[in-house]
């Protein structure tokens, strides 16, 4: 009888934390900035926009697939929001973004590492069938100089034997 109860308020916990994963179903304009944080939990990031907005980024996790931009208005009221992480947004990603433009565009990458010549690789992993990442090379003053897709390093060579 214990186990099972042990089993079952485990089983309610998991369903509580991926309860907040993604906007709530009943995302809408107009909601509070209070209402969002605490559907999804606080913002992993916060970039300041034009007329007084603000974008909320909700990254989920290093390992996650998905990151939303939650955009509210300077009272603090939702005015849109997206999943950001798919081919839609990183085909609009252009050489001579800087690192600040990228992270209020598609929020922090799941992955950096270092380059040769003081750059940076930027990778995101993406919700997909396919064995890829995105990732952008950014150069040493922080902008980007090129963007594409590559073969997953967790993937064990999957990608090349296509």
């Amino acid at each position: 009888m214990k186990t099972r109860m042990i089993v079952i308020a485990a089983a309610g916990l998991l369903l509580a934390a991926c309860a907040g994963y993604g906007p709530p179903s009943d995302m809408r304009a107009g909601m509070t900035e209070a209402e969002v944080v605490q559907a999804m939990g606080q913002p992993t990031g916060r970039y300041q926009l034009p007329e007084g907005q603000t974008r909320l980024e909700f990254a989920r996790g290093p390992y996650g697939r998905e990151t939303y931009m939650i955009d509210v208005d300077a009272q603090g009221r939702v005015l849109k929001w997206d999943q950001v992480l798919d081919r839609r947004y990183f085909e609009a990603v252009t050489p001579g973004m800087t690192a600040d433009q990228l992270l209020r565009f598609i929020g922090r990458p799941s992955e950096v590492m270092g380059m040769m010549r003081n750059g940076r690789i930027w990778s995101y992993r993406y919700a997909s069938n396919d064995c890829f990442w995105w990732q952008a090379q950014l150069n040493a003053e922080g902008v980007v100089t090129a963007a594409g897709y590559s073969p997953a390093p967790w993937c064990n060579g999957a990608a090349e034997r296509r």
